[in-house]
C-alpha cells in the first residue's frame, strides 16, 4: 500500500515546492490538491512537476465540465511528460452549486459526461484522428451546428504514455459503479473502511463485472487523519475531522441536493445527518458540528496510540485501498509519514 496525502497551493510557489519536496523525502508515493474555485489546479501540479522527481502528482479534481475532454487530455499528456511520467488524472463532477454558479454551465448528465470524457483522453492520447458520437458530446461538431469547418484532429504531440491512469472521485453508486468499469483509481471521500461493503459493495461489483481485463484491479484512495499517542494532537485530529465531515454533511450543497449527507444516511448515520443538516442550515455551525458521532471518529480517523493505528491501517489495506491518504496532526509530521510508510508497506 502506497502513501498519499492532499497538497494545498496558498498562492507561495516555494514553500509550496519546499513541502512537496519534504514530503516527497519522507517517503510520500503521491500528492493531489483540489481546485473547485481557488488557485488553478494545473499550473500549480505543472510547477512541481519541475521541482520534484520521484513524487507522483494528481489532479483531485480536474471536473468534467469546466474544460473541453480534448483540452483536459492535453493537459494530462503534458503534466505527465514533464514529470516524467508521474501523473494521475482526477476526474469528478464537483455540484451544481460549483459548475452552474462559478462556471455558468449546466450540471446536466454527470455521469455520461465523465464516461465520455474518459473515452475521449483516452482516443487523443493514442494519436488517432479525433472523433467521438456519444450522448453528451460529438467531435467533430455535427452539421448545422457552428460553421460546418470542423474536422478530425489527432494530437500534435506525441504523449509519453498513452495509458495515463484515470481516476473517478465518486460517492454516488452509479458514479461508483463507472470508476469500477471504466477508471484506473477510485477516490472516495469520507471513507469508513468498516462500511465500506455494505455502502459500496454492490456498486463496486457491479462496475467490476463490465470491466475491461486490460484496466487491471480498481485502485482506491482513501484514509484519514494521523495524530500518534494520546495527547492533544490526538483530540486536535479527531476535532479537524469532526469539523470537516460536519461542513460536508450539513452545509456542502443544498438540503435538497447534499450528495455527502446521503452518503451520511448510507452508512447508517440518518438521524445524525438530518440533525446535523437542520442545524447548519439554520445558522448554528457549531452545534452542528458537534453532532457528528464519535463513532465515525473512531472509524475515519488513524488517531491514538500505535497500536491502534497500526491496527486500522490493516483494515484500509484488507478492504482493497491501495493508496493510504493520509495527513499528519504532529510535532515531526515529517516522521510521522515515515513511520505510516513503514506500517503500510
Amino acid at each position: 500500500m502506497k502513501i498519499s496525502t492532499t497538497l494545498g497551493y496558498d498562492g507561495d510557489p516555494v514553500a509550496y515546492a519546499r513541502r512537496a519536496k519534504d514530503l516527497e523525502s519522507a517517503g510520500v508515493d503521491l500528492v493531489w490538491s483540489g481546485e473547485i474555485y481557488g488557485f488553478d489546479l494545473v499550473s500549480s501540479l505543472a510547477y512541481l512537476a519541475a521541482t520534484t522527481t520521484t513524487l507522483e502528482l494528481m489532479t483531485g479534481i480536474i471536473t468534467v465540465y469546466s474544460r473541453t475532454p480534448a483540452l483536459i487530455a492535453q493537459t494530462a499528456a503534458t503534466i505527465d511528460s514533464l514529470s516524467g511520467g508521474r501523473f494521475h488524472l482526477g476526474l469528478g463532477t464537483s455540484g451544481p452549486q460549483v459548475i452552474e454558479g462559478w462556471h455558468g454551465l449546466a450540471f446536466d448528465k454527470p455521469i455520461q459526461r465523465t464516461r465520455e470524457v474518459i473515452e475521449i483522453c483516452r482516443k487523443v492520447w493514442t494519436r488517432n484522428p479525433l472523433v467521438h458520437d456519444g450522448a453528451v458530446i460529438q467531435l467533430p461538431l455535427p452539421a448545422g451546428q457552428g460553421t460546418g469547418l470542423g474536422k478530425p484532429l489527432k494530437l500534435m504531440a506525441t504523449p509519453l504514455r498513452a495509458d495515463i491512469p484515470i481516476w473517478i472521485a465518486a460517492i454516488g453508486p452509479k458514479n461508483v459503479e463507472l470508476a469500477a468499469e471504466v477508471a484506473n483509481g477510485w477516490q472516495p471521500i469520507h471513507f469508513v473502511p468498516d462500511r465500506f461493503d455494505q455502502v459500496w459493495g454492490e456498486s463496486l461489483r457491479a462496475g467490476a463485472a463490465k470491466r475491461s481485463s486490460d484496466l487491471g484491479p480498481l485502485q482506491i484512495m482513501a484514509g484519514g487523519t494521523v495524530a500518534l499517542g494520546s495527547g492533544p494532537e490526538v483530540t486536535e485530529a479527531r476535532e479537524a475531522t469532526r469539523a470537516n465531515v460536519g461542513f460536508y454533511v450539513g452545509g456542502m450543497g443544498a438540503r435538497e441536493k447534499n450528495f455527502y449527507n446521503e452518503l451520511f444516511c448510507r452508512y447508517g448515520w440518518v438521524d445524525e445527518a438530518k440533525e446535523i443538516q437542520d442545524l447548519f442550515l439554520s445558522g448554528k455551525r457549531a452545534e452542528a458540528i458537534s453532532k457528528v458521532p464519535d463513532e465515525y471518529l473512531d472509524m475515519a480517523t488513524l488517531a491514538g496510540d500505535p497500536g491502534f493505528v497500526r491496527e486500522r491501517i490493516a483494515v484500509y489495506k484488507e478492504v482493497g485501498v491501495s493508496y493510504l491518504n493520509i495527513n499528519v496532526v504532529g510535532e515531526d509530521p515529517l516522521k510521522i509519514y515515515e513511520q505510516v510508510k513503514a506500517w503500510a508497506e
